[in-house]
């Protein structure tokens, strides 16, 4: 059954569970080593693992385990005859950060052939000022946050708004840079066969930025899943 879209209430409200749940850096690393672990992780595993003291590796799974992350499970281990430990398991078989945000795959498909009617500079001001435009109403859905921010503050939260709406992104430093990293597209493989579509993701991060920071930003898409990426990373100089 199809979900209808999120309201501003309802987004903002994901966004908040998106960055309680992987607003720090160590704690999404720490979900993706549960993640690879079948039969879970427990605190002192983590703590050793991140040279963490055991009460702040606790209270990062215990934040994941809030969001609806991970499931807990005390459970005795087999070469100890000591106190049951408490197992961290993540609730699915695979990792999803995605939110009820609707996605008609068939009007993207539509969107991408109107789009290889035009030239491709044309299709490319196009997919990018529609981004630029919902990337505004995106910002101003967030109320009060709308306050001028930093430019690495805006970036983040650009990179969760983005993870609301499905593209399971984050943001990343090398060398003097700046990344947004998307390991999902929630285009599906429309993008693949219309790569104008990239355009959109675009002027999303464009429209976001420029309402949240106030300044224009340049971006740079460093790989794709058009080009054969597995995921997609843009770098954002202010």
């Amino acid at each position: 059954m199809d979900r209808p879209p999120l309201t501003p209430t309802e987004f903002n409200s994901a966004v908040t569970a998106i960055t309680s749940a992987f607003g720090d850096p160590t704690r999404r690393e720490i979900y993706l080593f549960a993640h690879g672990r079948a039969g879970g992780v427990t605190a002192s595993e983590v703590a050793e693992r991140f040279d963490l003291h055991p009460n702040v590796a606790r209270h990062h799974l215990d934040k994941l385990t809030a969001g609806g992350y991970l499931e807990t499970r005390v459970e005795r281990e087999r070469s100890s005859a000591g106190r049951p430990s408490k197992h961290y398991r993540v609730v699915e078989d695979h990792m999803s950060l995605e939110f009820p945000v609707r996605h008609d795959d068939l009007i993207v498909t539509l969107l991408g052939r109107a789009l290889a009617l035009l030239t491709p500079e044309q299709a490319e001001r196009l997919a990018e000022g529609v981004g630029i435009e919902y990337g505004v109403a995106m910002a101003t859905a967030m109320g009060d946050q709308m306050a001028q921010k930093s430019f690495r503050t805006a970036l983040h939260t650009v990179a969760d708004a983005l993870s609301a709406h499905g593209f399971a992104a984050h943001t990343e430093k090398h060398g003097g840079e700046l990344h947004i990293v998307s390991e999902n597209c929630p285009f599906g493989d429309a993008v693949i066969q219309h790569p104008v579509i990239c355009a959109v993701d675009r002027g999303l991060v464009k429209g976001m930025l420029g309402a949240l920071y106030g300044q224009e930003t340049a971006l740079d898409l460093q790989s794709s899943k058009p080009r054969g990426d597995d995921i997609c990373v843009t770098a954002v100089e202010s």
